[in-house]
């Protein structure tokens, strides 16, 4: 009996300490004391604006006119080049000759231009061509990065705007689990043979203004488990193996009981 005291006294003690508390531990941007950085050097990551390249989707439309690039297009998409019609705008993909097809102007090069350079040289065309006063929104619409790990909601995001942030993505993800480390979000960017992998530590109020957690399409940002999780995780998977365990002594324990009478 002594025995089964002391085994039931132990995964009472083990079950204690697998039952995890919900409480917040995460602590985001603290000012930090001007210490010097000993760690190792972050590579360099090019924050230039993303030149279009062909096969790239591009979502336009005149602000004059919030329906259409111009006041009337064609019911067909024929002669035209490829376009689909969104709440946001049109859709036109850019062709492998460096090219994309608009109602009116025809075939313009963009390959190679940001987005804000295209806009511009759209809106100048037009403005010479058809329309008075042409406000050209324009966005890249199959840029995106991949966010995983622990985040609210996981999965792919795009990228419509220009200079993105790592904060702003997490915010569009749902905000960070309570599982989440703060301390060390990964942003995975490059191929397969060359992958480059920046840290980010959002506990220090810096990271707003690291120009490496600017997003580039293709990234992958990856959000570990904090200590606190991991432990909790362990002593969960422990208490789970300890259970048939404890259910197998306290079988033995009766039927050694029973034959004692």
């Amino acid at each position: 009996m002594r025995l089964f005291t002391y085994t039931i006294l132990f995964f009472g003690i083990l079950f204690t300490l697998t039952s995890c508390s919900n409480k917040q531990y995460q602590s985001l941007f603290e000012r930090k004391s001007t210490t010097p950085d000993t760690s190792a050097p972050k590579p360099v990551v090019s924050t230039v604006p993303y030149r279009i390249k062909s096969q790239d989707l591009l979502q336009i439309r005149n602000l004059q006119n919030v329906k259409y690039i111009v006041d009337e297009v064609p019911s067909s998409g024929t002669a035209m080049g490829s376009s689909s019609t969104t709440s946001g705008g049109q859709t036109y993909q850019v062709e492998d000759d460096s090219t994309v097809t608009l109602p009116v102007i025809g075939h313009v090069p963009v390959v190679g231009l940001t987005r804000a350079e295209a806009a511009k040289k759209i809106e100048d065309l037009y403005r010479k061509t058809l329309l008075k006063d042409p406000i050209i929104e324009l966005k890249i619409t199959n840029l995106k990065v991949t966010v995983l790990g622990e985040i609210k909601i996981q999965g792919n995001y795009p990228l419509l705007k220009d200079r993105t942030t790592l904060v702003e993505m997490i915010g569009a993800a749902g905000g960070l689990t309570d599982k989440a480390n703060e301390t060390n979000i990964q942003i995975i960017r490059g191929d397969q043979l060359n992958p480059q992998v920046t840290t980010i530590n959002l506990r220090d109020i810096q990271a707003i203004n690291d120009p490496h957690s600017i997003l580039q399409n293709g990234d992958i940002i990856y959000i570990a488990q904090n200590k606190r999780a991991i432990r909790n995780d362990n002593l969960q998977n422990l208490s789970l193996l300890g259970q048939p365990i404890l259910l197998l002594l306290n079988t033995a324990l009766i039927i050694f009981s029973l034959s004692r009478r």
